[in-house]
């Protein structure tokens, strides 16, 4: 098996896009290598997005590049988490190692870890991260700035979005290669915009630890009543969107132009791996020959779904439609569905198939309960009759009274699929082959020459040790030269192009042939082994980048609170706070707003959604035309949009270290940045005295924004439309809420852009760290609310203007809210 040339197919003249495997130990590696990936990439053992999978260590870098690169594949670390300030040297350290050892580039969340890289070598790699939320030529362009060779895109854009922002980059002279998602799990939520495992259990997405909440059952309440999503069907799984596959969509990602076709996986088997990277690699390989052909082959979706499946969708590739997206009867992987229960008799189970079934395959049976322990089993025998078949099952392997008429029935194992995937990457034998080019030249009384080229720019020559003669029989055609050195079997490499130069009828001994092009491997296989030498500065040093800090004076603390909505603007205008920030569904309300606080004489922000799109600049335009005192920034977009105005960086931003903070303060101007959520109060602590503190804004009260995502809720379980055209707009007529598990009902609300953030139920407060942080430089403290009632935000608000007074200290504020007002105030991820 081998690669096709599609490069210069005369069929299209796109590039073909790289074809990225993940691999979360050494069996992934090599079932990504044989089965056709162009590269893999992978995490280690801190500071990855996947800090539960096996991961490799920094020992296994040079051994693991080798074995990569000898196979003509590329290595891609994964550094995409936040960095904590105490953690900037180790990863200083880890960088050093990372770059020493070759690998291809590093796949990098936080803009602090960009400066640190570029501080340390000019040229090493940066692919910025999905983490970084990028969905926007702003966001390319800023990517740029910070030294980012590559962006991978939220997996949030259509096909239509990223043509528009290449359109974009191209017209603002931007170079940088775009890569996407193209199979995998989806994330609910913006990948960089997740809090929901930090808010219910203190285990950041943002640093590898997601505990995927979102793969949860939860109930709908709007206004006070749950709603009834059909109880035949289950319908709890509110935010489990189906597993991605752009497979059906294929030919149309290669025509927008992407770079790179990403496979998501670290932490799935290497038998996922080598079966749905294979799947791609000759799928691609197919529409790179016909990018008009939709055939992308009868068994490529079966093995999908085998590999692994919450059911197959392309996501968002072809737009939003909110009813497809999640299904919401299941967040576990099914595999491929068979059909319903029409008879149990006999401890048989008879149903009209859908798919291929043989004895020995394994089969769950759904009965719309699956948080539930299910039935399931290996198939015995199938007696086929007509279009039913008669399952029958080993004895005892199931009960038979927890199984239903109109159960649904899934194929979860397929042994025998499994065997043949092993297979494909068993042994140390090369299974997957990739292309070389040679050229020949020579003439009678001079030695053969060979130059042999492969697709990764080694070039090696080869002559022979003995002269052309001239031939009487079996001369050197290309067909004879392609047989001969074309031999290649149980070696890296398979010849695709022979081009002779031979200028007469010539020939050499069968012995000869086979040395030169046994030395041909050899020599290509000992240039492709040596580690790729990327500039490296010795002497770069971390403390050179960061920010000087100069002497800390402790002034008076300002509370700032941002609200929701007019009835709360209008209650917080009630107190005596002096700078409000509003952040309304609907933009156009802010200009009532600022007139409203200006009447009042005081300072009024407003802040614009967390994400922009292409084509929804007049967004922000209508946040500007209100005319207010300054913006709370959210992404680069904004960043860019309100230059030369006031601007506060707000939490999304994910200024987790002072690289990060001084990047942003200095480069756009900032007033001031507002800290990362992620960070506990030691972090925070070090944060604050790692920069100057008046930089920093501190969020001491809140609901946690938990999920922020494209799905809305609303509009796939509260209507029958796809998408805002459609949806008859039920987020501006209830009061919505997410029940979950142990009874917490969550509160959600959509944005301008029809962008749904799921806020925890249950307010959070720093209070009692309030004192300390004072003392570390801190004057900027804000207090947000979602849905609070009048009476309560101003209840609230007191309290904290008596902490700020001394009059009450945080303990007492805490129990005083708690008990009081009910709002179920925890001390959060403080």
């Amino acid at each position: 098996m081998h690669a096709a040339e599609n490069e210069t197919s005369p069929a299209n003249l796109l590039r073909c896009p790289e074809l990225l495997a993940p691999a979360g130990h050494w069996d992934c590696a090599k079932a990504a290598v044989e089965n056709g990936a162009d590269a893999i990439y992978f995490g280690l053992d801190r500071f990855n997005a996947r800090m539960r999978a096996q991961n490799f260590t920094e020992a296994d870098l040079p051994q693991l590049m080798e074995f990569l690169h000898r196979r003509g594949v590329k290595g891609y670390v994964t550094l995409n988490t936040l960095i904590f300030p105490a953690e900037l040297a180790e990863a200083e350290q880890y960088l050093r190692t990372i770059i020493s050892a070759g690998v291809d580039a590093a796949i990098v969340q936080d803009i602090g870890i960009c400066r640190l890289i570029r501080h340390l070598s000019p040229d090493f790699p940066i692919h910025a991260s999905t983490q970084m939320t990028i969905t926007s030529a702003a966001g390319v362009e800023f990517a740029q700035t910070i030294g980012c060779q590559l962006v991978v895109l939220a997996r949030e854009c259509s096909i239509k979005e990223i043509n528009k922002i290449q359109q974009q980059i191209a017209e603002k002279n931007v170079s940088l290669p775009l890569e996407v998602f193209v199979h995998g799990a989806l994330c609910v939520a913006y990948s960089g915009q997740c809090l929901t495992s930090e808010s219910l259990g203190g285990r950041s997405a943002n640093r590898g630890e997601c505990a995927q909440a979102c793969r949860m059952p939860y109930e709908l309440i709007s206004d006070g009543q749950v709603i009834d999503l059909g109880n035949q069907d289950n319908r709890k799984y509110l935010l489990s969107p189906q597993d991605l596959a752009g497979l059906d969509v294929l030919p149309e990602l290669v025509k927008t132009g992407v770079s790179c076709l990403k496979i998501e996986g670290r932490l799935k088997s290497p038998e996922y791996v080598a079966s749905v990277t294979r799947v791609y690699r000759q799928a691609l390989d197919r529409a790179m020959s016909d990018l008009e052909s939709t055939d992308q082959g009868s068994e490529d979706r079966y093995n999908l779904e085998m590999a692994f499946s919450r059911g197959l969708y392309t996501g968002w590739f072809e737009g939003i439609n909110n009813q497809a997206l999640v299904h919401a009867r299941f967040g576990k992987k099914r595999g491929v569905y068979l059909g319903e229960v029409t008879q149990i008799c006999n401890e048989q189970i008879t149903l009209r198939l859908q798919a291929p079934l043989k004895p020995g395959d394994g089969v769950v049976f759904d009965s719309g309960h699956p948080e539930a322990s299910e039935e399931g089993g290996r198939i015995y025998t199938i007696d086929r009759q007509g279009q039913d078949a008669i399952l029958a099952f080993g004895r005892g392997a199931l009960n038979f009274k927890r199984i239903h008429l109109g159960d649904r029935v899934w194929k979860t194992s397929d042994p025998e699929l499994d065997h043949q995937v092993r297979q494909t990457y068993a042994g140390d034998t090369p299974h997957f082959q990739r292309p070389i080019d040679l050229e020949i030249y020579g003439d009678i009384g001079q030695t053969l020459g060979v130059i042999a080229r492969d697709r990764v720019g080694h070039v090696v020559q080869v002559e022979s040790e003995m002269l052309l003669v001239e031939a009487h029989s079996k001369p050197l055609t290309s067909d004879r030269l392609q047989e001969q050195l074309g031999r290649l079997g149980n070696t890296p490499f398979c010849l695709d192009c022979l081009t002779n130069h031979l200028n007469s009828s010539v020939m050499l001994p069968v012995s000869e042939l086979n040395r030169i092009r046994r030395e041909i491997v050899a020599q290509l296989e000992t240039l492709r082994a040596q580690p790729k030498r990327w500039q490296f500065d010795s002497n770069a040093m971390l403390s050179e980048l960061l920010p000087v800090v100069l002497d800390r004076t402790v002034a008076s603390p300002r509370l700032l609170v941002l609200v929701r909505s007019l009835g709360q603007l209008r209650a917080a205008l009630e107190t005596d706070i002096q700078t409000l920030y509003c952040e309304f569904e609907d933009p156009r309300t802010y200009k009532q707003a600022v007139q409203l606080v200006r009447q009042h004489g005081k300072e009024v922000w407003v802040a614009p959604p967390r994400i922009i799109k292409p084509g929804e600049n007049w967004i922000l335009q209508q946040v500007r035309d209100a005319q207010a005192d300054g913006y709370l920034v959210r992404n680069y977009d904004q960043l860019q949009f309100f230059e030369q105005t006031r601007c506060i960086g707000d939490f999304s931003l994910n200024v987790a270290n002072a690289l990060t903070a001084d990047y942003l303060m200095q480069t756009f101007v900032l007033e001031r940045v507002t800290a990362s959520y992620d960070l506990n109060i030691s972090q925070l602590q070090d944060l604050l005295t790692s920069a100057s503190p008046d930089w920093f804004e501190v969020t001491i009260h809140q609901h946690m924004p938990m999920f922020h995502m494209e799905h809305c809720v609303f509009c796939a379980f509260m209507s029958d439309g796809t998408d805002y055209t459609n949806c008859g707009r039920p987020c501006e007529k209830h009061d919505v809420k997410l029940r979950d598990r142990v009874g917490t009902e969550h509160i959600l609300t959509a944005d301008a852009g029809c962008r749904n953030t799921v806020f925890n139920g249950k307010a959070q407060t720093g209070a009692e760290y309030f004192q300390s942080l004072v003392k570390l430089g801190v004057n900027h403290f804000r207090i947000e609310f979602v849905n609070e009632a009048p009476e309560h935000i101003k209840h609230t608000i007191e309290c904290y203007q008596k902490l700020l007074k001394g009059e009450i200290n945080g303990s007492q504020l805490w129990r005083s809210l708690n008990l009081q007002n009910q709002l179920g105030v925890t001390r959060g991820t403080f």
